[in-house]
């Protein structure tokens, strides 16, 4: 009959085992953290209104259009309004994507600074981007962009992006979608593999006797 020992840890044993949330985060976290969320908002901003200022709105079409594999995939810049969410789902429901991007953004800063997801870098620019499509779509949504159609104040996010796949229109979208896909795939790829350096606890696994 084999007997069972339990082994009792010590406190220290126990705080050497797990992840230390009390440690601070490094600096440059932040540093890049911030970047991306400047630099990825500014650059949905401005590329929305060089567009839009250019070809007018909506409906605007660019004169030059690109062809890929043969002409089945073309792209081309073509202005439009989208009062949804991502590939146009949720139309004429603007204020409340407003308001569930102001929760994600304070969401995004307490995961990160609160409770020290900002320890991993790929985490930082994993929220980063999202946060940057989050800002760039919020902007839009409140109505700060300034744009009217037929007297009308637009609340609704600016799209430009038009990609063709053979006789298929992908839904239009922006640089913001881009940044915001771009953070939901890097999340799924952490949430998935687990055996990242930066999820892995400090301290040496506990022994089986």
């Amino acid at each position: 009959m084999n007997a069972t020992t339990h082994k009792t840890e010590s406190p220290e044993t126990k705080v050497a085992n797990t992840v230390d949330l009390k440690a601070p985060i490094p600096r440059s976290r932040f540093v890049v953290f911030l970047s991306l969320v400047v630099l990825g908002t500014f650059w949905d901003l401005y590329t929305k209104a060089t567009v839009f200022e250019s070809l007018g709105y909506p409906g605007g079409i660019s004169p030059w259009k690109q062809t890929f594999l043969n002409s089945w995939v073309q792209f081309r810049y073509y202005t439009s309004f989208n009062e949804g969410a991502l590939w146009g789902m949720g139309q004429g429901y603007t204020a409340m994507f407003a308001i569930l991007s102001i929760g994600a953004a304070i969401g995004i800063l307490c995961w990160l600074f609160w409770f020290r997801a900002a320890k991993s870098l790929w985490l930082t620019v994993t929220l980063g981007l999202v946060m940057a499509g989050t800002m760039g779509n919020l902007y839009d949504r409140l109505g700060w962009h300034g744009y009217e159609v037929a007297g009308r104040k637009m609340f609704a996010v600016r799209d430009f992006l038009a990609f063709t796949f053979g006789n298929y229109h992908y839904p239009i979208f922006n640089y913001a979608d881009v940044f915001l896909v771009t953070g939901a795939i890097m999340l799924a790829v952490y949430s998935i593999f687990l055996d990242l350096p930066e999820s892995k606890p400090k301290g040496k696994p506990e022994s089986k006797t």
